[in-house]
């Protein structure tokens, strides 16, 4: 998307939108007002149970607060153009040297406890995710090379943002969800971030929950179910066309299985509404189910390349093993290791030919993004083991893995989340394949949550040795994490020192911000482009491959997006226009 033209077509947007309502707009939707019908629940699913209610406390995708929210700030995107539109706020102004943008907020909107939305709750918002001590996964948002971006209140309803720099992402950070300040911001002004962290922990009272978006928590049951009920004041300002409220649902369930196995499971019979098959075994299933009359549903194969990555990383900061830790920081070694990733071997096998081989840290899906020339470090086991050798592991010991002139053991432990059934084949296809060169990987598959955690962790001594774990979320103007890229991001996985440890590192930091500061888009892309090669020579990241995205739904479910907006990006169906048919 070429932001320079955007920021022109934005300007024009503004002062279009109505002063209260947001009106959804029926190109978004196969089904016209008049076919929606109130009431009913949308049943979906996770494999994994939640960490926490807190909203500045969540890292991971399908948060509880991340989906009582919905995708909702002062600005969204329109699917059907990739535009920015206006939505919580009214419209806005952009200075001439394009480092100011003035929000109107839409009067009228409420909080789930009845009190009004104001320039306070975005405010507190931000002053919380940018308190270092919070530890939010958002913290790196508010930053361009290291110089913060200010919020600052004009009246109740209108605020401005101010940027140290030019920014392709201007509007991407002012769509970021507000949270009441009625309610955080008391506890924040008495005792800080450690207040904000005893919040809304799992134990909360729902009631105490409180919500801008489309839900509210009704209730909560670990590793069952979460209830959400709809949020009656979200519906006073936004209405379909025919000035209906919104969401047409009355509920969203999500229940809590074990594996992707049982959610697939469930699907067949009936109990869930949405599932996205990523291998052609569960592909098959679901069509002989609906061929057979067992399961009225659609599905979409092929809709389009996966929106999110799937890769190994590996622990820079063991200090209780040294040699683990200088073996994890060699670019060598991590090269050797790529080499030994069968990516067609895990799109055959796991996707079951229906999937995308990964190099870089650009979702396949982002085509215009992707450098062609980009090094590409494919299954290679001789070329592995050449590497391996010159960093002197040429002997074996009596069961036949690589040892160095001291009889070191090249061996490490491998970490997935538990239940993740595609993840768990993959691993256990680089387990073989190290083997049969002489690496020995121990693989364990364990809790999600315990995961995240041990990747989160920062300081010279973290406690795991390689996670294979995956990331969504990256933005169509610049696709590269703020949190990922900078050596003190949040998820900056590999090196959690707090500093740049290798000059690439540096480097890529550097380019990561000279690319989101540039407006002109064909400039940005050779940033960008230049950007994967310097990823691609430190490896820091070893990515593998993503299932291609195959929407699936039951037919009891009406209001999905029209073919041409259907893709990992946009996704099937905007939950606030999705209603119950039958």
């Amino acid at each position: 998307m070429r932001k320079a033209v955007l920021l022109v077509g934005i300007l024009a947007l503004a002062g279009v939108a109505s002063a209260q309502t947001f009106v959804w707009p029926q190109k978004w939707t196969v089904a016209k007002p008049s076919e929606a019908k109130r009431g009913g629940t949308l049943r979906g699913y996770t494999i994994s149970d939640y960490r926490t209610f807190n909203p500045f406390l969540t890292a991971e995708a399908d948060s509880v607060p991340e989906i009582i929210s919905g995708d909702y700030g002062l600005v969204r995107r329109d699917p059907t153009t990739g535009d920015w539109i206006p939505y919580m706020a009214e419209s806005w102004t952009i200075s001439p040297n394009k480092l100011e943008i003035t929000f109107k907020i839409r009067k009228g909107m409420k909080w789930s406890d009845g009190r009004p939305i104001t320039a306070d709750d975005w405010i507190m918002t931000w002053r919380i995710h940018t308190d270092k001590a919070v530890g939010s996964n958002d913290y790196d948002n508010f930053f361009i090379d290291g110089k913060p971006i200010v919020l600052r209140k004009l009246d109740d309803y209108t605020i401005r943002f101010i940027y140290p720099k030019t920014d392709a992402e201007a509007f991407a950070i002012a769509s970021f969800a507000p949270w009441p300040a009625h309610v955080f911001g008391p506890v924040y002004q008495k005792e800080g971030a450690e207040g904000i962290k005893k919040m809304w922990t799992l134990n909360e009272d729902p009631a105490k929950i409180v919500s801008a978006g489309p839900w509210v928590v009704e209730s909560y049951r670990p590793g069952e179910r979460v209830v959400l009920k709809r949020n009656p004041y979200f519906g006073e300002w936004n209405k379909d066309e025919a000035g209906n409220p919104l969401p047409y649902l009355d509920r969203y369930e999500i229940r809590i299985v074990k594996d992707v196995n049982a959610a697939l499971a469930e699907f067949l019979a009936g109990n869930i509404d949405i599932f996205n098959p990523s291998t052609v075994d569960h592909i098959s299933q679901i069509r002989q189910a609906v061929q057979q009359g067992r399961l009225d549903a659609t599905i979409k194969v092929n809709a389009s390349p996966v929106a999110s990555s799937q890769f190994m990383v590996f622990n820079w900061n063991k200090a209780s093993d040294p040699f683990k830790q200088s073996l994890f920081r060699s670019d060598k070694f991590r090269r050797a290791m790529s080499h030994l990733v069968n990516r067609q071997a895990v799109i055959d096998i796991v996707y079951g030919g229906l999937g995308t081989p990964m190099y870089s840290s650009v979702y396949p899906v982002l085509t215009q993004w992707i450098n062609p020339k980009v090094p590409k470090y494919e299954y290679d086991p001789k070329q592995a083991a050449k590497l391996l050798a010159e960093l002197g592991f040429t002997k074996k010991d009596r069961e036949g893995y690589l040892v160095d002139s001291k009889g070191r053991r090249i061996e490490f432990n491998l970490a997935t989340n538990a239940g993740n059934t595609q993840r768990e084949q993959i691993a256990k296809l680089i387990v073989d394949e190290a083997k049969k060169v002489g690496v020995k990987v121990n693989f364990q598959a364990i809790d999600f949550n315990t995961l995240v955690g041990q990747l989160l962790s920062s300081g010279p001594d973290r406690p795991f040795d390689a996670i294979m774990i995956g990331l969504t979320g990256g933005g169509l103007d610049w696709p590269f994490g703020s949190n990922v890229v900078p050596c003190k991001g949040n998820l900056h996985m590999w090196n959690k020192s707090g500093q740049c440890l290798d000059p690439r590192e540096t480097l890529m930091e550097k380019l990561y911000y000279q690319g989101r500061t540039e407006l002109d888009f064909k400039k940005r892309v050779e940033i960008g482009y230049r950007m994967q090669e310097v990823e691609a020579e430190l490896l820091p990241v070893i990515y593998i491959a993503g299932p291609n995205y195959h929407p699936a739904w039951n037919n009891r479910l009406g209001g999905e997006h029209p073919d041409a907006i259907i893709s990992s990006i946009w996704g099937s169906r905007e939950v606030e226009l999705t209603f119950i048919k039958k």
